[in-house]
């Protein structure tokens, strides 16, 4: 079966330009935002301490109204998670491990640009479209291989769920989960730090078929782009497409 990614499919998700134009980028190329902020990581690991104490506080978290969020974590050598909340209080409507390295996640954001796709062979009219199981997941137009979503998110991911409940947009590394309930954070695993990315998405529904999450450029307020001409129809930073094959 050929792969939505260059098919009319994706092309129906593409967010048209409100104004004539994307948002630039500060800096004029490669890629602004949540992503110069993953890009200087190293310099981030002190604010985990910010977010571990605001994930005590758990009654107020920092988002004023329930904004659709994706988040991208995983320690640096193991695998990359995906989830996608409808409200930051409650658990991700969609959750997912991906199969690619945090690592090889990390190449990518250094383009500049992220294009995750995720399509479905499986279909239930029962189900809605975050609900089926079996996934093909593409990275900027090359097949990853594939997942299956979470029913429930494992220890790790819940620790990482708290952690961010209050944080609306960042990147960073996050401290580790303690060995047991209220001990100290652990030391970083055998696969490394557990890094993050959060970031406010605008979320289009071409159908009960298919979904589109495109990022939203904190700087400027609207959805961000990769190039820095004007008019040139550049994809967003971070774009994840939701697609079920008829």
């Amino acid at each position: 079966m050929p792969s939505f990614v260059d098919g009319h499919t994706l092309r129906s998700l593409l967010r048209p330009s409100t104004n004539g134009r994307r948002s630039k980028t500060s800096d004029g190329g490669g890629g602004g935002g949540i992503f110069k902020m993953f890009k200087l990581m190293p310099m981030l690991t002190s604010g985990c301490k910010m977010v571990a104490l605001l994930g005590r506080h758990n009654s107020r978290a920092l988002l004023a109204d329930h904004a659709t969020t994706v988040t991208l974590f995983g320690q640096r050598r193991g695998r990359v998670s995906l989830a996608i909340h409808e409200d930051t209080r409650a658990p991700p409507v969609f959750l997912i491990e991906l199969p690619m390295l945090t690592s090889a996640l990390h190449k990518e954001i250094a383009s500049g640009v992220v294009k995750l796709a995720l399509e479905s062979d499986t279909r239930s009219a029962r189900r809605r479209l975050v609900e089926e199981y079996v996934w093909a997941v593409y990275c900027n137009g090359r097949k990853a291989g594939y997942s299956i979503r979470r029913k429930e998110a494992s220890d790790d991911e819940r620790h990482v769920m708290r952690l961010l409940r209050g944080v609306s947009m960042g990147a960073g590394v996050l401290p580790a989960a303690p060995e047991k309930e209220g001990g100290a954070p652990a030391a970083a695993g055998p696969d490394g730090e557990l890094t993050y990315v959060r970031a406010r998405v605008e979320r289009v529904v071409g159908s009960k078929d298919s979904e589109a999450f495109y990022m939203i450029n904190p700087s400027e307020g609207g959805v961000g782009g990769a190039g820095d001409s004007a008019g040139d129809g550049s994809a967003p930073e971070l774009s994840i497409f939701l697609v079920r094959m008829k």
